[in-house]
């Protein structure tokens, strides 16, 4: 067991000699769990094997957290009373109990609130920007009280304080599990956002070059608003995109009286709340808007005021589908990650991102490696291969690397890999005999996913199509990759959508789905019908 005062008096000092306070947005995590390693050694407790008291945990936790951190909020989390109050609220699975601690003590320490305003995190509006950090801090205890499999810890409480949006946080720590690179993308959006007073930053890629991690990374580290279109869910209208941000810019900036205010409106009155520092609104998946009419998508401002930024990504487009007219005053840059001047950069990510996988992925990394060392690869030669197949695509890593560990496809050589992401669909398409009329429900399911065009639940499925709820869900396991289950907790059903776009337009391009096809017809019929029994 540790003597607390002794060892959090040193933790500072040696945390700042390893990790001091980080200028770049995003730090790598091979970085920091290098410098969290070094910091341990130094304290003396050993890296992998944690006692289980709650003083030594917590310590532990505070290294993990604590790395690149600005030197004020280190000395807020190592006081012994901060330590209590934590446990207190862990214990009693009460997060915002701790949130009104931490309140009291900083309205009862001028001094420490003072430094953490300071520091360069964001504390606009009292303590409330400051809950990032009090999320992120109980996450690093609860993963360190996992390792030690202590039933002292357990159970783990729902360390959620509302940063972020509860209909994006799943999706955005999925899209961000593996993160790495892209720093210069990063470096590019902070230029802008240093140089300009306000404006519209975009990044442009195809399917599937990282654009949505990009933007989940952004949200992650700096907790500024967001929305995240995906068509495949119906979560691309203008008025859902309104709402949402609405709800967040009242949170965040205690906007009174606008609960009706269009997003000019709502802009203004939170820039008069920033006192100095800036606002950035994430948009996600520009191109899955849908919206009437040809104005700006999602109604975004021509101009906005100063301190407001918007980070969009987008796919490529041209002038008719741009729909972004902003005024002559309002700064406006884009990266496109297409360009010749990016690729060797994204090249290098996709490679840095092949060894994380290889070092780090819980589910596939020792399946993946046996079956390179099975063929007598070189991992260089492996991660150099599979790399030059990808052709950039993360989503292609997505579903290639899991499909290789898995051993589905194991007659396939290294060099008889899909080459790029529209390859590997097609050649997934044909190794699960989709051409063969046998297979002609799977076909239908598929086709009404595609045509739904929005989430659609097992029984729907089944009832439509006249089959039995099991076979659907063999059916749609078959294709668990592709399909994304979500489960609406008020209705306690499970709904089922494509879970990517780029897969959605494949389906839309082959000929078995084919909208003129009899049997296609036959399930436009059936949908039809369904849906006026329901309206009858």
């Amino acid at each position: 067991m540790i003597e607390f005062a002794a060892i959090t008096s040193a933790i500072t000092p040696i945390i700042k000699k390893y990790a001091p306070q980080a200028g770049q947005l995003i730090i790598k995590q091979a970085q920091k769990n290098e410098a969290v390693i070094k910091i341990l050694k130094e304290l003396g407790l050993n890296p992998t094997q944690i006692p289980d008291d709650v003083d030594t945990v917590y310590v532990y936790a505070l290294v993990r957290y604590g790395v690149f951190k600005p030197e004020a909020i280190l000395n807020l989390f190592k006081e012994k009373v901060i330590k209590d109050y934590f446990w207190d609220a862990y214990s009693s699975n009460a997060p915002f109990k701790f949130v009104e601690d931490i309140k009291k003590i900083l309205n009862q320490n001028s001094e420490f609130k003072t430094q953490i305003k300071n520091s360069n995190i964001e504390f606009l509006v009292e303590l409330d920007e400051f809950l990032g950090e009090l999320e992120e801090f109980g996450e690093a205890f609860i993963a360190v009280a996992k390792q030690t499999s202590s039933l002292k810890f357990q159970p783990y409480p729902d360390w959620d304080l509302d940063v972020y949006p509860k209909e994006f946080k799943a999706l955005m720590f999925e899209k961000t599990r593996l993160f790495c690179g892209r720093d210069f993308v990063f470096n590019a959006i902070q230029e802008f956002f240093t140089t300009q007073t306000k404006g519209y930053f975009s990044v442009i890629g195809d399917a599937g070059m990282g654009k949505s991690a990009i933007a989940a990374k952004y949200v992650l580290a700096t907790k500024y608003p967001c929305y995240f279109n995906v068509f495949a869910e119906g979560r691309n209208k203008p008025e859902k995109f309104l709402d949402s941000i609405r709800k967040q810019l009242i949170k965040r900036c205690s906007l009174q009286n606008v609960d009706n205010a269009d997003l000019r409106t709502l802009l203004q009155k939170a820039s008069e709340e920033l006192k100095g520092q800036k606002l950035v609104i994430v948009v996600d998946a520009l191109d899955e808007v849908e919206q009437e009419g040809n104005g700006n998508l999602l109604d975004l401002p021509q101009n906005i005021p100063d301190g407001v930024y918007f980070l969009l990504t987008r796919r490529p487009y041209n002038q008719e589908t741009k729909r972004l007219t902003l005024s002559p005053d309002t700064p406006v840059d884009e990266l496109d990650l297409r360009k010749d001047e990016y690729k060797n950069f994204s090249a290098e990510d996709v490679k840095d991102y092949l060894h994380l996988f290889l070092s780090a992925d819980k589910d596939y990394k020792e399946k993946l490696r046996k079956w390179i060392t099975d063929r007598n690869i070189a991992e260089d030669n492996f991660i150099e291969q599979v790399a030059a197949k990808s052709e950039n695509n993360f989503m292609y890593l997505r579903y290639v690397l899991p499909w290789i560990a898995e051993g589905e496809y194991s007659d396939l050589t290294l060099q008889g890999l899909p080459q790029g992401l529209k390859d590997y669909y097609k050649v997934h398409w044909l190794r699960m005999d989709m051409e063969n009329e046998s297979n002609e429900m799977k076909v239908k399911i598929l086709y009404m996913l595609v045509e739904r065009g929005e989430p659609i639940s097992l029984k729907m499925i089944a009832e439509i199509l006249d089959r039995d709820e099991y076979d659907v869900k063999l059916v749609l396991n078959d294709w668990v990759e592709y399909v994304t289950p979500k489960i609406n907790e008020n209705e306690k059903t499970t709904y089922y959508s494509i879970y990517h776009r780029s897969f959605l337009e494949f389906l839309q391009d082959q000929d078995k789905l084919a909208k003129g096809r009899r049997l296609f017809k036959e399930v436009n019929q059936r949908i039809a019908d369904y849906l006026a029994q329901g309206i009858a």
